[in-house]
């Protein structure tokens, strides 16, 4: 017996470190499995719809910020014109809308709660397609009314060579292009051509016009490319597009007699000026910095903004606190230097006043879901 038991002390310790060398190798298999198999990463996607005029610069947010949250959110953002937007927002399809035309009394009694949260700025420009002539014709917005309007039909009109003297201006007919759909940018083109010509129909300033003259395309790149295949034709198309596609802008006159083309630099005098603006939440109809004062400020500028709801929870099922909090960061990135105001300038979008950041950061702390502040 005591041989027994002598015996049985070293056969034990065999049998547990054979346990425990079991173990660890189980281990070291299941930390293995982790590392070449992990977790799947918890996504979360923001939908969004509306205006073309910011959407460069939104589709550059969308892959920086997917690679800077490692893939977590994913911002999908449809360019489907303003009114659009308005309105996928007011059904509460999409989670926030973008839009270059404010709120009008009737939009916002739709979708009461929503806040404007101003994204960026760009301009409007008055590009063309005439093969003999080059880029920074002098206009007025005079002219270009018009010229929408019909009453000017040829490149040699007396009142475009007066502009332009010693320009050897051709005898062609002028093809007009404009927006087929409702648009922001149409509301800034006509807003301002109101601006510049008494007695302008009421009828002819909005989303949605019914121009006498011309043929539609629909966004911004699609009047782009009307204008790009279309001789001696002339369209309104958000800057940002012109730059990219190498197309010709008329230079347009400002309020103090200047001639001005439309650069990052001209856009970003004319936001500089901007009026004081209404709380986020307020009434936005009647902000505007068309014809903004300053020597060097390009005429046809406009901010454009993000809709979101104040109270997030009231967006429907498909919104939850965890994609609440997705949509309220991306935001908040979004109007931020470093953030997506570092993107700005290389699309030809002047990054936000230090003004109108302060302002977005009020919107975005009121925004809650179920009553919880999701930004402090």
């Amino acid at each position: 017996m005591e041989r027994l038991h002598r015996a049985s002390g070293p056969r034990r310790t065999w049998i547990v470190a054979a346990v425990v060398a079991v173990v660890a190798i189980l281990v070291a298999i299941a930390a293995l499995a982790g590392l070449f198999n992990p977790s799947p990463v918890q996504k979360t996607s923001l939908l969004g719809s509306g205006a073309t005029f910011p959407y460069p610069l939104i589709t550059k947010w969308s892959s920086a910020y997917f690679n800077e949250t490692g893939g977590r959110v994913q911002v999908n953002y449809q360019g489907i014109g303003s009114g659009a937007g308005i309105q996928a927002i007011t059904a509460k399809t999409v989670d926030f809308a973008g839009s270059d035309a404010p709120l009008n009394p009737s939009e916002r009694a739709a979708a009461p709660g929503l806040l404007h949260i101003p994204e960026t700025i760009g301009a409007v420009t008055a590009a063309y397609n005439v093969a003999s002539l080059s880029s920074g014709l002098n206009l007025t917005g005079h002219v270009l009314g018009e010229i929408f309007l019909g009453k000017i039909t040829t490149w040699n009109h007396a009142n475009i060579s007066a502009l332009n003297p010693g320009v050897s201006l051709p005898s062609s007919t002028i093809t007009v292009v404009h927006r087929s759909d409702s648009s922001g940018t149409t509301f800034v083109w006509t807003s301002y051509l109101r601006l510049e010509n008494p007695g302008w129909d009421p009828r002819l300033v909005g989303k949605s016009i019914n121009w006498p003259v011309g043929i539609g395309a629909s966004a911004n790149a699609g009047v782009a490319g009307k204008i790009l295949t279309t001789p001696d034709s002339i369209g309104y198309v958000e800057l940002a597009y012109t730059v990219q596609n190498s197309m010709k802008v008329a230079d347009v006159r400002n309020p103090v007699g200047n001639f001005i083309s439309p650069t990052l630099a001209s856009v970003a005098a004319a936001a500089a000026s901007a009026p004081a603006l209404p709380s986020p939440d307020g009434d936005w109809n009647n902000v505007t910095i068309l014809n903004a004062a300053g020597a060097t400020s390009y005429p046809i500028a406009s901010f454009t903004y993000l809709l979101v709801y104040k109270q997030l929870n009231t967006v429907g099922t498909s919104m939850t606190q965890a994609k609440a909090q997705a949509l309220v960061d991306f935001l908040w990135w979004g109007v931020h230097d470093p953030g997506g105001q570092q993107y700005s300038a290389g699309l030809v979008y002047p990054p936000l006043p230090a003004t109108v950041v302060t302002l977005d950061e009020q919107a975005i702390r009121s925004i809650t879901f179920n009553g919880q502040t999701l930004h402090s």
